[in-house]
């Protein structure tokens, strides 16, 4: 039975898709024993009026690739030894030795603090050979010393995604599927590009001029595109169910990934008095006090995970915003609105599974 507060997280999104902020969403909300109330919204695509939004609809997730791929795998090594994220990196990567972002530590780095250029254009930059960009990214001087600012910036996941590839040997997709999707589950969460079977339950994103066509099953950033599909800005693809297990295991971490003292120290501050205030990698949540213990990652796509230790809640928005426009204060609105029900909403959001 659809409770109050079900029925005003499906009246919001529906106003969302009336309003032509995003073709279609898919919403979950849960705690560590799983989905609690979920439901998927709208069209998957506004040119295909006979094909609705699912359940199962597989979403570009942009920027949670930081969370998904990047933020969990780092954690596996820190808890494995492999990684002290208080020592320089020059300290210890050969390939950053002797350049300016040896003085940073994986710290700053999970922190936005590293001081570390602002620009992301990587072709105009570097150019398209993969070894170029590498080269480029972690040679370039910082524009200010570690440590004195928050400043949020690709580029950040990106060496932390090389980092990860560096202490474990491993290609990043490659360790996300063995250290963390597999290990929890997550059969249907891969980078990509994704096959034509996998693409055509995709939600499309931006029109892409050099195909003529909105993209599915292709990452929309053009920095992991540039990169193959795989990097540690964007490229990843999932589904609800997988980011589902994915948020229950950070509730109660067992031994199949990433443990609980990453898990405590990441929803923590670790910025001081420099703001805006930054966990490792996770945020407050826009419109929320730290001391309120709800912590978000966003996707540019239109997605983005909630999770609250003190509550015991998460929450999962999925939508794909990006197929209409690059305007984000609509979606921002939505997703505000969305965190106020579900993190404050009655009891009977979370009474039984829907």
């Amino acid at each position: 039975m659809t409770t109050p507060s079900t029925a005003r997280i499906e009246d919001l999104l529906q106003t969302g898709v009336r309003e032509k902020v995003y073709p279609g969403a898919v919403w979950a909300v849960g705690d560590p024993e799983g989905i609690r109330a979920s439901g998927a919204v709208g069209l998957l695509d506004p040119n295909r009026p006979d094909e609705p939004m699912r359940l199962d609809t597989v979403f570009d997730v942009a920027s949670l690739t930081k969370i998904l791929a990047v933020w969990s795998t780092i954690g596996t090594l820190v808890e494995a030894g492999k990684l002290d994220l208080q020592a320089p990196l020059g300290t210890f990567w050969d390939e950053v030795a002797g350049h300016s972002v040896a003085r940073a530590t994986a710290h700053h780095l999970l922190t936005h603090t590293a001081g570390l250029p602002l620009r992301a254009n990587l072709k105009n930059l570097y150019g398209t050979d993969p070894q170029d960009i590498r080269d480029g990214v972690l040679h370039e001087a910082p524009h200010r010393p570690p440590g004195e600012a928050v400043e949020y910036t690709d580029r950040a996941a990106l060496i932390l995604g090389y980092l990860a590839e560096h202490l474990s040997g491993q290609p990043l997709d490659r360790l996300a599927t063995d250290r963390v999707w597999h290990p929890l589950g997550m059969t249907r969460t891969r980078f990509g590009p994704l096959s034509a079977t996998e693409a055509a339950r995709c939600a499309p994103t931006e029109y892409d001029d050099t195909t003529g066509t909105h993209l599915k099953g292709t990452a929309h950033d053009f920095s992991a595109r540039l990169l193959g599909g795989v990097c540690g800005i964007a490229g990843a693809f999932s589904v609800l169910d997988d980011l589902a297990l994915f948020l229950r295991h950070m509730l109660a971490p067992t031994q199949a990934a990433f443990g609980p003292t990453w898990v405590k120290d990441s929803l923590h501050l670790q910025t001081g008095a420099l703001t805006p205030a930054r966990g490792l990698f996770w945020h407050p949540a826009p419109g929320t006090d730290p001391a309120e213990d709800v912590w978000v990652h966003y996707g540019f796509t239109g997605t983005g995970m909630w999770i609250s230790p003190t509550q015991g809640r998460w929450a999962v928005l999925l939508t794909n915003k990006i197929r209409f426009n690059r305007d984000r204060e609509p979606l921002t609105e939505i997703r505000n609105a969305f965190r106020a029900t579900v993190f404050t909403a009655p009891d009977q959001l979370m009474a039984s599974p829907s």
